[in-house]
């Protein structure tokens, strides 16, 4: 560079004085410079020598002097073009300020309005080009630079310039017009492109500015390609939820597969941005009226804060990222994982209906069908006919399916199916039974039923008891007649891959099946004998199925997972837990080697990968790292192929809490992702919470209060909802009410023990994070006095985490010398964490940065 700077210096000389070089892209160099004539800085583009070596620099300079011509006080125009010593170059205005892409590495998300109305100015800037017959090519936020707060586009038909004069010789640089995180299907593919390519691009830009990431990542620029070419977009509301539903609107059409599909023009789009923009506008401007109210206050405060202030003790294992070690006992770790492969029968409360629950009839739930057989020997049968059906209409893509998970409390009983439709906010229910019709055939019934509880449709038949397949493929053909004149649309079922054709196998893994829910039930009543006896039923029962049946792999996976549970429920055996964990990689192995697209094989292996990795099972520290680098390459591999894969979203939201190179906005998006396809997942209770804790985090009142609330809906005899609606309270712009506190503090559902640690520290826990609130209040007095009684010894706060809470509310009682001594105890429990504390200590910690004190703990590190 610095032979191109004395070259370029000696050509210019007498019309540019060169300064130095102040940037770098994939096409070329950036120097500053002043316009000798003019008297002015100039920024000096010189087009990399390799590059320009390719192309014919009279085609280039042609091509540049075109987009000379455009005039916009939004476009970033050039100064002059040419060539000195053999450089190629051109000189534009050079912009006191900063690129898009400053801004967004600063500031990680921008304000929505904010946002909206950047990438709207850019988009009125690329609607005056394309009237011109000008497509950038190469939109991004490099090329979207900042002058007083307004977004200015820069380099203008350079893409084109390069593109039209290196003809097929780019491709021989190794260098692609465009970037791929930001380009359409269609400029990826090479074909003809026209201003809506722009738009697409233009559409990623905005994506990255309101969630911090680009809509599609992956390991290489084909990868990336191939994901804009063929994955839906994710939901901005995944990660943001205060994103309004018309600016995510406004994004998914623009960033449309095919372009007919998006805005006719970027006029078009420009236009529905400043209607989004004013939506946004108003929905602020409510908020800011809505704080006046003292009880219904909302603000959302800066974010920043990393999860180092993560309050409640969860997940003793979990692996640690920053400073926290949290709370709890050893089996914490026992419900963390997003396994969702087995649904246990629990008798905890069923969900609460909702008065407003939508009737949508594309909304179903297929309820457990009846055994009706005289004495009642059909359950298997039942079962895997419901659980079947359950997989064949979810394929359905117009069709939202409650999962298995969600209609288990719902098979006995006598709550009337209305409400279970309003429980479960569904329009259609199928409920059916199965009986015996003489001889060697049944009767299986299946009815469909709207959200009133009143039936519309009735379909039966008889089938030979011993072809279960044959049932199972009429039964979900007559289901998705019946959806079809109900919705009057087409219900297509998708074809399964890798089923079994035997009968035998089919019904002997049901009958497997009956087997391991037996052994859940053990479990839960604490039965090890029974437990154990029927698991190994279970494993020996799938055994035959899969010698029936051996290109069948669901029945390997299915062994695979039990001997999963069984390491499951025994964390503080090592030995043990070691033991089938091994056996069930095996399996694992097994199954992905005779497939390796099996999303549920790879998740199990992904997960028993992970639950070693947490049990510490690998001594070696290279090979531990290995170990968790193959279980996240599985888990995300297990989404890519089936991104509904809810159960490995489960586990990645847990994995990203750790890993290196993750962010908040990953655990969110996994969480969310997890939730959204499957909210009724075995482990619902930890994804909530996740999605509450990196909230809290982010120090996003609103979001980290919605994920608290829908969790206490949801579970509301859990401690950690009770628990994290006092931590809310605690946040800046929220209001604290003590009286409520006081309350959430003494419920009874602090008495039970859903975290893995002591109902004694759960309330004292409580009591903790209600002095804070109390300081919030201004009761700084009473507020010491609290956090001091709800102190406790290592006999029931073990890892001090207590004490980190105590910290907190001596803080905002504006004690600091106490918040510091109450830091030094927990430090001196977890010394590792220091460290990752001095370099962020998060929204809740920061004040202390500047404390003497503070300082003097930190350079103990």
């Amino acid at each position: 560079m610095a032979e191109q700077i004395d070259v370029l210096r000696e050509g210019l000389a007498g019309q540019y004085e060169v300064d130095r070089a102040i940037g770098q892209g994939g096409m070329a160099t950036v120097y500053l410079a002043r316009d000798i004539r003019h008297d002015r800085k100039v920024a000096i583009k010189v087009l990399k020598p390799e590059l320009a070596a390719s192309i014919g620099h009279e085609r280039f300079l042609r091509e540049i002097k075109l987009a000379s011509q455009l005039q916009h006080p939004n476009i970033l125009g050039f100064y002059e073009s040419g060539e000195a010593n053999g450089l190629v170059y051109y000189s534009m205005p050079f912009v006191e300020g900063e690129s898009l892409r400053d801004r967004i590495d600063k500031e990680k998300q921008l304000g929505v309005e904010e946002a909206v109305r950047i990438v709207r100015e850019a988009g009125e800037a690329l609607g005056y080009a394309h009237s011109h017959g000008i497509i950038h090519r190469d939109i991004k936020p490099e090329n979207i630079l900042l002058m007083n707060g307004h977004a200015l586009v820069a380099d203008f038909g350079i893409a084109k310039a390069v593109e039209a004069a290196g003809g097929e010789k780019l491709t021989e640089t190794g260098m692609a017009v465009g970037t791929p995180h930001y380009m359409s299907p269609e400029q990826a593919l090479g074909g003809s492109l026209d201003g809506r390519s722009d738009q697409y691009s233009l559409a990623c830009v905005l994506y990255e500015c309101l969630i911090g990431q680009t809509p599609f990542d992956g390991p290489s620029p084909m990868a990336v390609l191939a994901r804009h070419a063929m994955e839906q977009v994710p939901s901005l509301q995944l990660v943001r939820n205060t994103i309004p539903d018309s600016v995510e609107d406004v994004v998914f059409r623009a960033m449309e597969k095919t372009p007919a599909d998006r805005y006719p023009s970027m006029k078009e789009f420009a236009e529905a941005l400043e209607d989004a923009e004013a939506d946004v506008h108003v929905q602020r401007t409510a908020a800011r009226r809505a704080q006046v109210q003292p009880r219904t206050a909302q603000h959302r405060t800066p974010q920043g804060a990393r999860r180092a202030t993560t309050p409640i003790q969860i997940e003793a294992t979990a692996p640690k990222k920053k400073w926290p070690v949290y709370a709890g006992g050893a089996v914490a770790v026992l419900a963390l994982l997003g396994g969702g492969f087995f649904l246990m029968k629990g008798k905890g409360a069923k969900p609460a209906a909702s008065a407003d629950a939508s009737a949508d009839a594309r909304r179903v739930a297929v309820l457990y069908f009846a055994d009706e057989s005289q004495n009642k020997s059909l359950g298997y049968l039942t079962d895997g006919l419901t659980e079947d059906l359950i997989q064949e209409i979810a394929t359905v893509p117009t069709l939202q399916v409650v999962s298995r998970g969600g209609v288990v409390p719902y098979r006995t009983g006598d709550i009337t199916r209305d409400s279970i439709a309003r429980a479960l906010k569904v329009g259609t229910l199928v409920v059916g039974s199965v009986e015996n019709a003489g001889g060697d055939k049944v009767k299986v019934t299946a009815r469909l039923v709207d959200a009133s509880g009143t039936e519309f449709s009735r379909s039966s038949f008889e089938a030979p008891a011993g072809d279960p397949i044959a049932m199972r493929d009429l039964l979900a053909g007559r289901v998705a007649a019946s959806l079809r004149e109900r919705l009057g649309q087409e219900v297509r079922l998708l074809e399964q891959k890798a089923r079994t054709k035997s009968p035998e196998a089919w019904s002997l893994l049901q009958r497997a099946e009956q087997a391991r829910k037996a052994a859940e039930i053990a479990a839960e009543a604490g039965d090890s004998a029974v437990t154990a006896g029927k698991f190994a039923e279970a494993d020996s029962i799938a055994k035959l199925a899969s010698d029936t049946d051996p290109a069948w792999n669901e029945p390997v996976v299915f062994r695979g997972r039990i001997f999963y549970r069984r390491s499951r429920l025994a964390p503080s055996n090592p030995s043990y837990a070691k033991a089938q964990i091994e056996q069930g990689l095996g399996l694992a192995e097994t199954a992905v080697g005779r497939d390796n697209t099996d999303a549920d094989a790879l998740e199990l292996r992904g997960n028993l990968q992970y639950w070693k990795y947490l049990l510490r099972l690998e001594s070696d520290e290279a090979k531990a790292k290995a170990l968790l680098a193959s279980a996240r390459k599985d888990l995300e591999e297990a989404v890519r192929i089936r991104p509904t894969q809810a159960g490995a979203w489960g586990s990645l939201s847990h994995l990203y809490y750790g890993a290196e190179g993750t962010s908040e906005t990953d655990v969110v998006l996994a969480a969310r992702r997890a939730y959204e396809a499957d909210a009724y997942l075995e482990n619902a209770p930890k994804i909530l919470q996740r999605l509450f804790l990196a909230y809290f985090d982010l120090d996003q009142p609103v979001d980290a209060d919605k994920w608290c609330q829908e969790g206490f809906r949801r579970f509301p005899s859990s401690g950690v909802f009770t628990t994290c609606q006092l931590y809310v309270m605690t946040m800046r712009g929220q209001n604290p009410d003590p009286a409520k506190a006081w309350q959430l503090a003494s419920s009874p559902a602090l008495e039970k023990d859903p975290t893995g640690g002591s109902p004694e520290l759960q309330k004292r826990e409580a009591r903790m994070v209600t002095a804070a609130v109390l300081a919030r209040a201004g009761l700084k007095d009473s507020a010491i006095a609290v956090a001091k009684a709800a102190a406790a010894g290592a006999d029931v706060d073990p890892t001090r985490f207590l004490s980190l809470q105590q910290s907190f509310a001596f803080l905002l009682a504006g004690d600091k010398p106490a918040a510091v001594q109450a830091l030094k105890t927990y430090f001196a429990a977890n010394p590792e964490s220091l460290k990752g504390f001095a370099d962020d200590p998060g929204w809740r910690f920061r004040e202390l940065a500047s404390d003497p004190a503070f300082q003097a703990l930190s350079q103990k590190r």
